[in-house]
């Protein structure tokens, strides 16, 4: 009789294991699309980064091709109007960019001379004048008059 009993208890949980087994596989099952889904969003996102790197990299092209083309219809308008003319448009940039300069160029000055006149040490004047933004818009400007028209000559070259 306890025979009969023990093979009932273990029959009946013998019949339970495999349900037991799949509960646990599914959650298995689960962490394993729970994964394969974090996986594909982080694949979407880098997707959408690439998509938006290339939109960028298409608009500067395309904005530099539009600024080369209005360079060009404005040498033409410009020399269609005469050398005087011609000359005069040639020089509205580093007319401009000479205007900042000098200004540029005063209010360090002025900036100096009232630094100086409230007693501070020439040397220390001078190193606090000079800063980060200093540097930013001295690169800036080269790069334009210089690296600029590298490039500009090296692109026509070609």
């Amino acid at each position: 009789m306890l025979e009969t009993l023990f093979g009932g208890i273990f029959g009946g949980l013998l019949r339970l294991l495999p349900e037991v087994l799949n509960f646990f596989d599914k959650g298995n099952e689960r962490k394993h699309e729970l994964s394969l889904l974090k996986m594909e969003m982080e694949f979407a996102k880098v997707r959408g980064e690439i998509a938006m790197r290339q939109v960028e990299a298409a608009m500067q092209v395309a904005e530099m091709d539009a600024i080369g083309k209005a360079f060009q219809e404005q040498s033409k308008t410009a020399q269609a109007a005469g050398k005087f003319i011609a000359a005069i448009s040639a020089l509205v940039r580093p007319f401009i960019t000479y205007m900042f300069v000098g200004a540029y160029f005063a209010v360090k000055s002025a900036t100096f001379s009232l630094a100086i006149q409230q007693g501070g040490a020439w040397q220390e004047v001078i190193v606090d004048l000079w800063t980060q933004d200093d540097v930013t818009i001295m690169f800036m400007i080269i790069s334009f008059w210089f690296v600029g028209r590298v490039w500009d000559k090296v692109r026509h070259s070609d």
